[in-house]
């Protein structure tokens, strides 16, 4: 429904009252940022005032028209800047009818409208002007071709509305656009819910509504209808909708394919792959066909999604597929995904379109989606595995042998069925009782040409049931089918890839052409520059609008009750909690250089066992020098290495006699020669959430990674862990570039939406920190021979720099007790005899902080394989 949008000065307020008064007289619904009781002037960002007002306790007298033109309802508020702002629908075109009294409308402008200022009110926005683009969080802005490019903009939330203003987002007052249509049919347990029984996978503007449907769900029931009525709250998804008119046996029909991306992993390509820890995929899309007459609806539905294993893409031209957690790690994630897509669509066909060909990303990629699948051992009629390499049954453009994938799938489609509703009647036929789930790479290209062929075969398939043996397909619903599912792809591609589909022309034709080819090719080059050099400001602003910042809080409507409520449950928040105590033990051993010699690591990894301490829940284990820093290495990562020692760590842990866990490989991460890695007890795995990795340089200003640090951080329950790996400058008297690399990396490492180290419960860092100790090396040899350790930690730089307050401020060191861990000669107990006769050193070293951490042992492992002893503590 048409609604104006008015606006009162003093105080300010914004409103939204319906142009036909006469025909919905559901009110007048308004908005007012919350003023704290304290104070009348100071206001507070994240709390609102929502009231719904009948028309005749509305003063049309204290407002005015803020909009020239109708709006469309709300999105939602959120919190920039410090300051609460109303998204408004300012402007849209109608898309079709789904079916009868079902009209979706494309969203075109969406502006954001202050509730504590009136600077924005007429300031040029995306919904006003054509050339106008966001700015970056900087105050800077984005030209009219790129996200990255500045222009002087000041508008907070511009970038929000260029994301809005692109064309993929849809919304319909009629019903709920985010189920499909045999969804809608399952009664909900709450009728008062109505519109709002909403599926939150695909509700996009979730993070900016959800204060107003609390405000609603706290209305007696004629206010919830009245407010309701108004249309004042819009429901948004994002994807792609068409509708075309179709005549088949001259009769008419609407045929529809409706899209909709899952905002739960939502991204850009490189920056959005494979699965999280809650089992939700990237690029994860439920697409339903729908044909429509004044007898029959027929609706189909498949979905497509990332590869759903944990893996990512590295390097900036030959990007190389790497899995990023251990198939052991992985399997409660990949268990989440399979059980909500069996709970959804009753059973699963996964069709795995990637190559097979041997030694390649995409082969590996496929075996571990395999194996992981095969590990669920679920039963047969609820998840099978189709493996198809269109590459190479296509090769050369002859994707009309997609036909030998459907030799292993047509008994699955016909299993499947449809769903087919009598209109007249009301009545339902026939439901479909399991779904599709493709993938290729990407989940674009290859994947909808699939999709495409999937829905034509089940179309065919009614078709031939509902005229009684027919299996022609009319050249009307062909035509229109195939250019629905090319455009279908292309706007999906938009939004993941930044570039139309590749293969669309394929789709709408049904031809290979040298064209087709070259235009292929040209996308391909598109999406390079897209994806390496804009996607990153594109992620902020997805991430922005879903909520998933670090500190974003959704705006709440303000209630004296449910805060005082609130405000007593987290009091009493030990009363209906738990604890457990976790045991983690942290490793650091500098390599320099050196392959793994077939020493056995017991010493090192299961020192704890001599002392009666219990199994660690979590080892942590980072290296530094894992591979010589040769001038062709600081530029580049070769991961070969680390998987070695992978492989050595695991077979340690799970090969230990007097273990009774098993450990797997949680995650790993490497930079250059510095490596950290993190096994997990299985049994605790499916506790774990949120794993994710960052890196940070620090050799030769920034740009080599000889130096630096890779973290690992996770949320363990509710407690949140932040892992560090590091190595410092190095040199004897170098302390203040040590101290240097510290800063660098405490403030500029940054995990995915900003998150920082110290925005953790818990830290340590397990590194060779380089820092010596400043005495003479006569000096030190004497007193290290004495074993006189008090001595030379009166010198240890480390020491003294936390105690001036220079680094490490807030972290802990446990009691050295060991000789330094630096420098020996290779696989001797002597120090330094070489020409340098370098100083010894206790440069390996781990820190922590944490308010609830206790140390159980600091010691160092006598191994011989580099010229360094690692070092261990046991929390």
């Amino acid at each position: 429904m048409q609604t104006h949008l008015l606006l009162r000065e003093h105080p300010r307020a914004l409103a939204l009252r319906p142009m036909m008064l006469h025909e919905a007289p559901s009110g007048v619904l308004m908005f007012e940022q919350h003023v704290t009781p304290v104070s009348t002037t100071v206001t507070t960002a994240d709390r609102a005032v929502t009231k719904l007002l009948p028309l005749s306790d509305f003063e049309d007298s204290s407002w005015r028209i803020l909009n020239s033109r109708p709006v469309f309802g709300c999105l939602g508020m959120i919190n920039v800047m410090e300051e609460c702002f109303v998204a408004i629908i300012t402007d849209c075109v109608p898309v079709g009818r789904i079916r009868a009294g079902e009209e979706v409308y494309k969203i075109k402008t969406v502006s954001f409208y202050s509730l504590s200022s009136s600077k924005y009110d007429e300031m040029d926005s995306p919904s006003r002007d054509p050339d106008y683009y966001p700015p970056l969080p900087s105050g800077t802005a984005y030209n009219n071709d790129d996200w990255d490019q500045p222009v002087t903009i000041q508008h907070p939330c511009a970038q929000l509305e260029k994301l809005f203003s692109v064309g993929n987002f849809y919304f319909t007052p009629d019903f709920d656009l985010t189920k499909t249509v045999q969804a809608r049919y399952v009664i909900t347990s709450d009728a008062s819910l109505g519109v709002h029984a909403f599926d939150d996978h695909f509700l996009w503007n979730k993070f900016l509504i959800t204060g107003l449907l609390d405000f609603r769900a706290k209305l007696d029931r004629k206010k919830q209808m009245d407010l309701d009525r108004g249309g004042f709250l819009v429901f948004a998804i994002r994807g792609y909708v068409g509708v075309e008119p179709v005549w088949i046996a001259n009769g008419r029909y609407d045929l529809s394919v409706i899209s909709k991306l899952s905002c739960k992993r939502a991204g850009t390509r490189f920056n959005s792959r494979g699965i999280d820890d809650n089992g939700h995929v990237a690029n994860f899309v439920e697409t339903e066909t729908v044909l429509y007459s004044d007898r029959n609806c027929f609706a189909f539905t498949q979905v497509r999604g990332s590869v759903p294993v944990f893996w990512e893409h590295q390097g900036l031209v030959n990007q190389k597929i790497q899995i990023a957690r251990g198939t052991g790690a992985a399997q409660p994630a990949v268990r989440r995904h399979f059980k909500e897509l069996i709970d959804r669509y009753s059973s699963v066909c996964a069709i795995n379109l990637l190559s097979e060909r041997e030694n390649s990303g995409e082969s590996m990629l496929g075996k571990t989606y395999n194996d992981a699948v095969d590990q669920l051992q679920l039963p047969q009629d609820k998840v099978r595995m189709v493996n198809f390499d269109l590459h190479a049954q296509c090769r050369g453009g002859s994707y009309e042998n997609i036909s030998l994938l459907f030799n292993n799938i047509r008994g699955y489609l016909e299993d499947h069925g449809y769903f087919l509703m009598d209109i007249a009647d009301n009545q339902i036929i026939c439901t479909q009782n399991g779904v599709f789930r493709t993938n290729c790479m990407d989940c674009l290209d290859r994947t909808n040409l699939v999709q495409n062929e999937i829905s034509r075969a089940a179309l065919q398939n009614y078709l031939s049931v509902r005229f009684q043996g027919y299996w022609g397909f009319p050249e009307d619903l062909r035509s229109k089918h195939s250019h629905l599912f090319a455009e279908n792809g292309d706007s999906l591609s938009r939004i993941y890839a930044g570039t139309g589909a590749l293969k669309s022309a394929y789709t709408r034709t049904g031809k290979v052409t040298l064209m087709n080819v070259l235009s292929d090719a040209r996308l391909s080059a598109n999406r390079f520059f897209i994806n390496n050099f804009q996607d990153k400001a594109k992620q902020e602003v997805i991430d922005q609008l879903l909520g998933k910042l670090i500190g974003q809080q959704a705006i709440a409507i303000y209630d004296p009750i449910s805060d005082s409520v609130s405000n007593l449950m987290a009091q009493r928040r030990k009363e209906y909690s738990t604890s457990r105590k976790v045991t983690i033990y942290c490793g650091t051993y500098n390599l320099n250089g050196k392959p793994f010699k077939g020493e056995a690591l017991d010493p090192w990894l299961l020192e704890h066992f001599q002392w009666g301490g219990t199994e660690p829940d979590i080892y942590a284990v980072g290296f530094q020098e894992i591979v010589e820093l040769s001038p062709q290495q600081v530029m580049a990562t070769d991961p070969e290495k680390r998987k070695v020692w992978e492989e050595q760590i695991e077979r340690t842990l799970n090969s230990n006699p007097r273990g009774k866990s098993t450990y797997v490989l949680l995650r790993s991460n490497q930079l250059v020669g510095t490596a950290l890695i993190v096994f997990a007890k299985s049994d605790i795995v499916e506790n774990i959430r949120n794993v994710e990795t960052a890196i940070k340089k620090t050799g030769i200003m920034g740009i080599a990674g000889n130096k630096g640090a890779v973290a690992i951080r996770m949320d363990y329950c509710d407690t949140s862990f932040c892992i560090l790996a590091a190595h410092f400058a190095s040199g004897h008297v170098n302390w203040e570039d040590r101290n240097a690399d510290f800063h660098t990396i405490n403030q500029g490492l940054r995990f995915p939406r900003g998150r920082m180290i110290d925005k953790h419960d818990n830290i340590f860092w397990l590194s060779d920190l380089n820092y010596r100790i400043s005495l003479p090396n006569e000096e030190v040899r004497a007193y290290a021979e004495q074993g006189n350790i008090s001595a030379l930690l009166n010198a240890d730089q480390l020491k003294t720099e936390m105690m001036k307050g220079n680094v490490f401020r807030g972290y802990e060191e446990g009691p050295i007790t060991f000789l330094p861990t630096y420098k020996y000669d290779n696989g001797k107990d002597v120090y330094d005899t070489s020409e340098k006769q370098r100083i010894p050193g206790w440069t390996d070293r781990i820190l922590y902080k944490g308010s609830n951490l206790k140390l159980l042992q600091y010691t160092r492992a006598e191994l011989y394989t580099s010229d360094h002893r690692p070092g261990n503590v046991c929390l």
